[in-house]
């Protein structure tokens, strides 16, 4: 099997980023706030199903080690963009509901 330059130990963790293309010139500052808060909620969305998705794919205990890091890693970034996503109204409140899945595996 033929490594990446970079990987270790045959694994190659990817990252993924969207470019997302705004007009600044016609958004005020809270709009452009928003843009990029449900921006970084769409990326670590993906980021999460990426960590997942390692974890249910490796067997070596220190791999599996890595990926419950990765995993709780984005579920605090998670957790701060929904916390600030609330300061600015940008959300429903049922999205921010403390019984939530999310907010039990970072409790």
């Amino acid at each position: 099997m033929p490594r990446h330059p970079i990987s270790k130990r045959g694994v190659c963790m990817k990252i993924c980023f969207r470019q997302t293309i705004y007009d600044h010139q016609n958004m005020n500052e809270k709009e452009l706030q928003m843009n990029k808060i449900l921006a970084d909620l769409d990326k670590t969305r993906l980021a999460l199903e990426d960590a997942y998705a390692g974890f249910d794919s490796v067997t070596d205990p220190d791999l599996i080690d890595c990926y419950i890091y990765e995993v709780n890693s984005v579920l605090k970034r998670y957790k701060f963009l929904l916390e600030q996503a609330a300061k600015i109204n940008l959300l429903p409140e049922e999205e921010l509901d403390p019984e939530s899945p999310v907010n039990a595996l970072i409790g």
